[in-house]
């Protein structure tokens, strides 16, 4: 028994050694297009930009796992809303750009095949500003998942999509009359695609 439990924790020792010995750590930054819109909103996408940092911590030759930080800004514009004029009892429709910006906070899996790269993980978004006249919940919850392709020299290009889970404003003061037609139309969450470049830095 003392000679297995012997060989296993010598084992385990040199199992830890080697991946010590692979794991490299790479800061970078990243920026590019962000084009988002709230579901069941039936409104336009909103482009608007997003900029971050991250650190890639390279575990093995193919995985790694990579926090970051990003300021996104979000939101959906043209915004159909129906209500019923005071002054006039009728019912009237505006239209409204709606603006959120967030700082997130990301974990992400990365997959590595040559300079090809699959991400995906969890986000925790903080709302920074808004200009809703009703939300549901200031921060929001979401998954990314995308594609990327490094170069050699550390500059990337990204592609994501990013869903929120929370339902982030009151479509009750937020809606149309064709929101009726959809299961979850009073389920109204984040949607998000980032288009841009990312680059990262060597490090001794």
């Amino acid at each position: 028994m003392y000679k297995k439990k012997l060989a296993i924790a010598v084992f385990l020792f040199f199992a830890i050694t080697n991946i010590q010995a692979q794991v490299t750590f790479k800061p970078g930054l990243r920026a590019g297009l962000s084009l988002s819109t709230v579901s069941e909103m039936h409104a336009n996408y909103r482009p608007d930009f997003y900029i971050g940092g991250f650190g890639e911590i390279n575990l093995t030759k193919r995985y790694a796992l990579q926090p970051e930080i990003n300021y996104i800004r979000q939101g959906s514009n043209n915004v159909a809303r129906n209500f019923i004029d005071p002054d006039t009892q009728t019912e009237r429709t505006v239209h409204q750009d709606l603006q959120m910006s967030y700082l997130s906070v990301a974990l992400l899996n990365k997959l590595k095949f040559a300079q090809f790269q699959v991400q995906f993980g969890p986000a925790l978004d903080i709302l920074l500003s808004d200009n809703l006249a009703f939300r549901k919940t200031y921060n929001d919850l979401s998954f990314v998942t995308g594609v990327a392709y490094k170069l050699p020299s550390g500059l990337g290009f990204e592609f994501r999509f990013k869903k929120g889970l929370l339902d982030v404003l009151d479509s009750d003061y937020y809606h149309n009359n064709s929101n009726s037609h959809y299961f979850f139309g009073d389920y109204n969450t984040n949607i998000n695609f980032q288009i841009g470049i990312s680059y990262s830095f060597e490090t001794k």
